[in-house]
């Protein structure tokens, strides 16, 4: 345990901080996993409505430092490439 009030205050941002970047962690997974979900059901509107979704998800994860912007164009690049090929397809 801490034995000074700022490294206290440290762990108390520590701990909050590290449930935020949890939820938007768990929340960029999910919607990476619809659209996965959706390619599967080769539904035109809701790939694209899910790709569209995710797309803003993963830019906003970065933008809150959670993930590394580099990581988050790659994760954007890959997924609308998936998304347009099931489209594609269709």
């Amino acid at each position: 345990m801490p034995n000074v009030k700022s490294a206290e205050k440290r762990v108390r941002k520590t701990k909050k901080l590290a449930a935020r970047n949890r939820a938007t962690r768990s929340a960029l997974r999910t919607a990476i996993r619809r659209v996965h979900e959706e390619i599967e059901t080769k539904d035109a509107a809701k790939i694209d409505q899910a790709a569209r979704t995710a797309v803003r998800v993963i830019a906003k994860t970065a933008k809150k430092g959670v993930i590394h912007r580099r990581k988050a164009a790659r994760l954007q690049s890959r997924l609308r490439i998936r998304a347009n090929r099931a489209l594609a397809a269709k």
